[in-house]
């Protein structure tokens, strides 16, 4: 019993349990992401995600646009936001990967702020600041909301809301590329009915097939 209570006690003190070392954690993983994603830019390897998410990011930088990168990424950020204040379990994909690693860079990208994505110590400030803001958040809420009773808040509703809001961007996907053009929209079909016979996000498979297509027919 007393090597319990002293576990217990040492868990109370430690750096790895306290509710303030949370955010340090978050910053220095979202510093990491976030530098990845401008070596991306500047180099053309090193961000941290899945090929179709970053095939997102690579779309706006080539074509200028970045509301589909942006969208998609804020969208799993502010879902896995709220989702760990609830259920107290961080997604780092949503979260950090997709979320600080694609969705923030497209949104600054978008609105002319470039220099955190083209100074490296800058870059590392700047997924630093990020990764302690979303941490703070998410301990503040969860104090604020779980801690103070034992009712999860709809957690339930909330578990995997990301990826819920990211299906329906591969439509949009496909409707965008065939504005752009026919064999780009061709393209975009075919690629999204293969990742959804694979059982595969057809967002993925979208934007690669109009990459290939567009390639070959270029607007």
């Amino acid at each position: 019993m007393n090597d319990i209570e002293l576990s217990e006690a040492q868990k109370a003190k430690s750096f790895w349990y306290a509710d303030w070392a949370f955010p340090i954690i978050v910053g220095i993983m979202s510093a990491g992401v976030f530098t990845g994603t401008y070596m991306y830019i500047k180099y053309g390897v090193g961000a941290f995600n899945e090929v179709a998410i970053v095939a997102l990011l690579k779309a706006g930088l080539n074509g200028g646009s970045f509301g589909a990168a942006a969208a998609f990424g804020a969208s799993f950020l502010f879902a896995r936001i709220l989702e760990g204040s609830l259920v107290g379990i961080l997604d780092l994909g949503g979260s950090i990967l997709t979320g600080l690693g694609i969705g923030v860079p497209a949104i600054l990208l978008s609105v002319g702020l470039t220099a955190p994505l083209k100074n490296f110590p800058l870059a590392l400030l700047t997924g630093a600041i990020l990764g302690l803001i979303v941490g703070g958040i998410i301990v503040l809420i969860r104090k604020y909301t779980i801690n103070q009773s034992n009712s999860t808040f709809g957690a339930d509703v909330m578990m995997g809301a990301g990826n819920a809001s990211g299906r329906f961007l591969g439509p949009l996907l496909i409707l965008s590329a065939a504005t752009a053009s026919i064999p780009i929209g061709i393209g975009a079909t075919l690629g999204a009915l293969l990742f959804y016979k694979w059982e595969k996000p057809i967002t993925g498979g979208a934007i690669l097939g109009a990459m290939i297509l567009g390639a070959f027919f270029p607007v």
